[in-house]
């Protein structure tokens, strides 16, 4: 099968994973991507062990991302900040705390079952510690306490919660979960040296594909371009990965498919207001609307990443846009596409950013002393189908050796992956006894040092704070 040649098109978390995965089994795999580096779309910056975020999905789309973030965590486990989430109610919410229970008491049966499976598994945690609740006179307690410097227990990690949020404002118990933090700079690091390091895959930045033609032998011929000079490669197999461009490609393939596309930004803050390591902090709220959804997500050095779920803050107004009849691809306003391809103008960084620290502030009074530090972490998110609310999503085949890998969330890229094996082997693309090889040498011969390094330069090349390059928990 070494004869065989994959294209790649997009260098996302998709198509950098399935380069990532398809590569290191040996086959022989040509990755495009129009920009200057791997792993550069919308914010990625939780990993969804269990998808306890989203009240809305129902219970088994939660079970998929637990199982899926397992497997992310493990194939990327230095990209991973391990600490936990905190998930509160606020009393203004319709929603009642003891409503998650029969979800967390589901995922936390499902995660005992995949450590039954492969004791490898058991990166979260111990199955008894993936939740736990904490109702109002323990953290009244709690906050009498000093913060820990690196908090081991679910009680030390509570306590700069316990001190600085209103807890009047909420309702309980307050729930403490093993979801969590995940570094797109360090999984774009990641990703990027293992493909350097791979013979297997050769990556193409800076290209825009520009044409694709099937022959009568199915195999498909793309043109790219590169510093204006134009090039043609014969491929036995094409996959789209181009993330929220995927229906671009699908038009130039000839292939329709509904879709949306989402626009969200979150918003790069920093705040001297506290001395110990936070858990991510998530509050509850409709999505939408002014009491939308907040979500506090710690980085090293005192920044905070925020995303609020209201057309002020984190998601716009004619954000959300579906295909049409004669196109794959949804029309995004110019507004966005400005954003994208040439950045935001001051003054909607600063608006935008100073109303999610006011979101915040609510719950955490002394956060309304943070401040805006530089350009939010932004893109557009494809959703494949109908449903805004979708949450686990994956691979889809047309018979003309060609997939399209379209992730909602970043954890689903393994899932893809072994779909898309599985496919090349019907085909008679790969040997059969490589279907589900995960063993990653290459990925996993990086160390951790290394990964920093190009995280710096991530973060310096894309103009973010370095400290985003870091991570506060290295290991559980």
């Amino acid at each position: 099968m070494k004869d065989k040649k994959i294209a790649i098109i997009g260098g996302g978390i998709a198509g950098a994973s399935i380069a990532l995965y398809l590569s290191e089994i040996g086959l022989q795999v040509e990755l495009f991507e129009k920009g200057t580096s791997l792993v550069n779309g919308p914010p990625i910056c939780h990993l969804h062990a269990g998808g306890n975020l989203y009240r809305e999905i129902p219970d088994q789309q939660c079970v998929t991302l637990l199982k899926e973030s397992i497997e992310a965590l493990r194939l990327y486990p230095d990209s991973v900040d391990y600490r936990p989430t905190v998930i509160a109610v606020p009393q203004q919410d319709t929603g009642e705390p003891l409503a998650l229970l029969p979800r967390l008491n589901l995922l936390q049966a499902e995660y005992q079952k995949l450590i039954d499976q492969d004791n490898q598994n058991q990166v979260l945690g111990k199955v008894s510690d993936y939740y736990q609740l904490f109702e109002l006179e323990e953290l009244q307690r709690l906050a009498l306490l000093d913060e820990v410097k690196v908090p081991k227990t679910a009680q030390e990690w509570m306590i700069p919660f316990a001190k600085h949020v209103d807890l009047s404002l909420l309702k309980y118990p307050v729930v403490l979960v093993q979801e969590f933090g995940w570094n797109v700079f360090r999984l774009g690091a990641t990703a990027a040296l293992s493909l350097e390091k791979n013979t297997s895959c050769q990556i193409h930045l800076n290209t825009k594909v520009i044409k694709i033609d099937q022959n009568k032998q199915q195999k498909w011929q793309v043109t790219f371009a590169k510093d204006s000079i134009q090039e043609s490669v014969e491929f036995d197999y094409l996959i789209n990965a181009a993330g929220f461009k995927t229906g671009e490609i699908d038009d130039l393939a000839g292939f329709h498919r509904q879709r949306l596309v989402e626009f969200k930004a979150a918003y790069v803050t920093k705040w001297q207001g506290t001395n110990g390591l936070w858990p991510e902090v998530i509050f509850h709220g409709e999505r939408g609307t002014p009491e939308g959804m907040a979500q506090f997500t710690p980085y090293a050095n005192n920044f905070v990443q925020l995303h609020g779920m209201t057309d002020q803050i984190t998601l716009f107004d004619n954000g959300l846009v579906a295909t049409s009849e004669n196109s794959s691809q949804p029309q995004l306003d110019s507004q966005f596409l400005r954003k994208i391809d040439t950045g935001w103008l001051e003054q909607e960084v600063i608006d935008r950013g100073e109303r999610a620290i006011a979101h915040l502030s609510r719950y955490i009074p002394t956060f309304k002393q943070a401040t805006v530090e530089g350009k939010p972490l932004f893109g557009a998110q494809q959703i494949p189908g109908e449903d805004a609310n979708l949450r686990a999503a994956g691979v889809s085949f047309e018979n003309n050796n060609y997939a399209r890998c379209e992730i909602v969330k970043a954890s689903s890229v393994l899932t893809c992956a072994d779909a898309l094996t599985e496919k090349l082997a019907e085909i008679g693309l790969l040997d059969k006894h490589l279907v589900g090889g995960r063993l990653f040498p290459i990925t996993h011969s990086l160390s951790d040092e290394e990964i920093t390094e190009r995280s710096e330069l991530y973060t310096q090349q894309r103009g973010y704070p370095i400290a985003l390059a870091y991570r506060n928990i290295k290991q559980s």
